[in-house]
């Protein structure tokens, strides 16, 4: 099958939910610029009580087109593999049918394949690299100047020009019309997309991992994402304004973001298994490594959501988070693409009982 319009997104999540007893609906509140009201699915088997929570999105930026199958697939083949008592096999890398029910049976899995589908519709049918939504509100007119980045529109350190070093690269623009269509937003939480995903994890709130699946570079990044990482000095961290204009640069002595080292430890580990089980698909390498290594960012979904429980003096739960960058290329031919969701979607399979264990 080719690309799925976003029609046949919406199809597949809402067929899904009504064919199998282990997987519910959920609508998200609020609808896009363009009128379109967004579903995710929580599967998982017994309800008595809120479980811990794996939450998946994707398709946030609308050029990236395979993540959105991605997601439909790894749903549709853990709710058959579940009611048919089977287990599931990708190349290479197989998983018994006692592992697949202990996946649904100990956690909620919360898939969300199509975060932005204004943007994918748009990128689909007009412009085929275009990353953003499609909010007109400040491009004043000029039809380059419309839309965000929806993942750099998080809460965290959005204001990059006081928080960064003024020569680190971070790739993220406070202009509409940037080139690179990095455009942040006027504020974080502007964009209803990426509201809608932070009502998700407040809805779904024993939520414990997060994975925000993109292309490309063929890497399973996670925390942090504005400056390497240590376990060293907490009083070096993202709240800290003594360290404003510090951040961002690569290998220097003033400045790197704390984390707590069994969080690094855990999410290192994470990232890895997720890395050996891709790689067993077919033999596909990808790297497991901080965001930071690939480039210095913010307003992302990740470090937004791992901060959360900083932030909140540790009310909020804890929650783990990794960006998935499949493949080489944002659309690449079918018969291609088809392989790196098997090889993704078994990554994802072990990243879950790797997880839940």
């Amino acid at each position: 099958m080719p690309y799925l319009n976003i029609t046949e997104v919406e199809s597949g999540v809402t067929s899904l939910a009504a064919a199998f007893p282990t997987a519910d609906l959920v609508d998200l509140p609020e609808p896009t610029f363009e009128g379109r009201t967004c579903h995710a699915l929580r599967i998982g088997t017994h309800r008595r009580e809120p479980k811990p929570a794996v939450v998946l999105i994707g398709g946030a930026h609308a050029r990236e087109w395979g993540s959105c199958e991605i997601l439909v697939n790894f749903a549709a083949d853990l709710l058959h593999a579940h009611a048919g008592g089977t287990g599931l096999v990708y190349g290479g890398t197989s998983f018994t049918s006692t592992q697949v029910s202990s996946v649904l049976d100990a956690a909620d899995l919360i898939v969300f394949p199509l975060v932005n589908p204004d943007g994918r519709r748009y990128s689909q049918t007009v412009d085929p690299m275009w990353r953003r939504n499609r909010n007109p509100a400040q491009s004043g007119g000029d039809p380059d100047a419309v839309g965000v980045d929806l993942n750099r529109n998080y809460d965290h350190l959005f204001d990059f020009r006081t928080a960064f070093h003024p020569s680190a690269p971070v790739r993220v623009s406070d202009d509409p019309a940037d080139p690179d269509q990095v455009y942040q937003g006027p504020e974080p939480f502007s964009e209803v997309e990426t509201r809608n995903v932070r009502w998700l994890l407040d809805h779904f709130s024993r939520t414990r991992w997060f994975v925000d699946v993109h292309s490309y570079t063929q890497k399973m990044l996670y925390v942090w994402g504005d400056d390497q990482n240590q376990s060293v000095d907490p009083a070096k961290n993202f709240s800290n304004p003594l360290f404003d204009g510090k951040r961002g640069l690569k290998d220097d002595q003033l400045y790197a973001e704390f984390i707590e080292e069994d969080d690094a430890d855990d999410s290192a580990v994470l990232a890895e298994r997720f890395c050996e089980a891709l790689k067993g698909v077919r033999g596909k390498g990808y790297t497991p490594e901080p965001a930071f290594d690939l480039y210095p960012t913010c307003g992302t979904s990740d470090d937004y959501l791992y901060a959360r429980h900083i932030v909140s003096g540790q009310e909020e739960e804890k929650i783990l988070t990794f960006t998935v960058e499949w493949g080489t290329e944002f659309q690449p031919p079918w018969p291609e693409m088809k392989k790196i969701v098997l090889d993704v979607d078994a990554g994802l399979v072990q990243f879950c009982l790797t997880a839940l264990a």
